[in-house]
């Protein structure tokens, strides 16, 4: 069967949902939303960089709604729990990369998730933008060993050249680094990692005792300039290591952990395995390194065109799993709820 989709943002992340949207001859997008006025009415390939697709941005929600598609994809920057709540009530299924993987960053707002699943009858699935897919790597990488001691992902980038302060600063770019309540800011910013950790586990099923935050810092010793006017001044946080660590039986077994960097000026100036690393100490012990990079016919002039190229992995798991989402029961499914997610309609002649 085609799969109605509505497309809800066109940012970065909007942007590549909508290309594999448009090249899956298993989808067919019918509606888009637009937050940014200066979008509306306009097309919506033209506003994702490719070719006119006939549909028209709108800001209408209802007028959204009443072309009942099957799922919206939902890819805002953070979540809105008002926007989704009102999806969900109208029977209207959603896959996301914003702030969701098991509902719990939301706070009371996951009661009221799934009682918009309830309502309508519909299913909710978030990939999560930090950590998303990588999770399912881990979980897959865990049944490989008869004895698992611990199971950690650590995502390590050099986002120098990533232009969204928007979300570097909630983890602690940019602060000085002797801010007294620089920690407190980084493990608000990076919530969302809890519920990566709440995944593996349940994957795992062990009963976590709790979760815990640790983060260090790096300084940059020069004025760091940034794309998008963005300076980062001397003496300033330019690099974040956070980890997440799911306790149980007194011992950490599962970490989830970002380690990030910005410039040459860094003290101490971290080295990057550049790329996501799984590992799952046990018997025997599993170490998965991934990376991308450009398929052999890519035609990239930008650093954008090659940042964008990247976001694809953020925006895919999810895109992958609308047929399973459509066809789960009603409430909140994560990688744990799912069959496996099969990537129907993405090879080309």
């Amino acid at each position: 069967m085609t799969y109605r989709i509505v497309q809800w943002t066109t940012g970065n992340v909007g942007k590549r949902s909508v290309r594999a949207i448009a090249l899956n001859p298993e989808l067919e997008l019918v509606g888009c939303y637009a937050w940014s006025k200066d979008k509306v009415g306009r097309d919506v390939g033209e506003l994702c960089g490719i070719e006119p697709l006939g549909i028209t941005a709108t800001d209408d929600v209802e007028a959204l709604l009443a072309l009942r598609p099957d799922c919206v994809v939902y890819n805002p920057m953070f979540a809105d729990v008002d926007e989704m709540v009102r999806i969900l009530r109208a029977g209207i299924n959603i896959v996301s990369t914003s702030e969701f993987i098991t509902g719990h960053f939301l706070g009371d707002g996951r009661d009221r998730v799934l009682e918009a699943c309830r309502e309508g009858g519909s299913t909710i699935f978030g990939s999560g933008i930090n950590p998303g897919f990588i999770q399912l790597f881990a979980i897959v990488s865990a049944g490989l060993s008869e004895r698992v001691d611990k199971v950690s992902v650590t995502e390590a980038i050099d986002t120098t050249i990533y232009n969204s302060p928007a979300t570097e600063k909630p983890m602690g770019f940019g602060y000085p680094i002797d801010t007294p309540d620089l920690a407190a800011i980084t493990e608000k910013g990076s919530a969302i990692f809890r519920d990566g950790v709440r995944l593996v586990a349940d994957a795992l099923g062990v009963d976590l005792d709790d979760v815990v935050c640790d983060v260090a810092y790096a300084q940059t010793t020069e004025d760091l300039h940034l794309p998008g006017d963005w300076v980062i001044e001397k003496g300033c946080v330019a690099g974040v290591d956070v980890a997440w660590k799911g306790i149980a039986g007194g011992r950490e077994v599962v970490e989830i952990r970002g380690r990030w960097r910005k410039g040459q000026t860094l003290d101490p100036d971290w080295e990057l395995d550049m790329g996501y690393t799984v590992e799952v100490q046990g018997t025997p012990t599993i170490k998965t390194t991934l990376s991308f990079l450009p398929p052999p016919d890519f035609v990239g002039e930008t650093i954008d065109d090659y940042i964008m190229l990247g976001l694809s992995i953020v925006a895919m798991p999810a895109i992958t799993a609308i047929p399973a989402v459509v066809n789960a029961p009603p409430g909140i499914a994560t990688y744990n709820d799912l069959p496996l997610l099969l990537p129907r309609g993405v090879v080309h002649a």
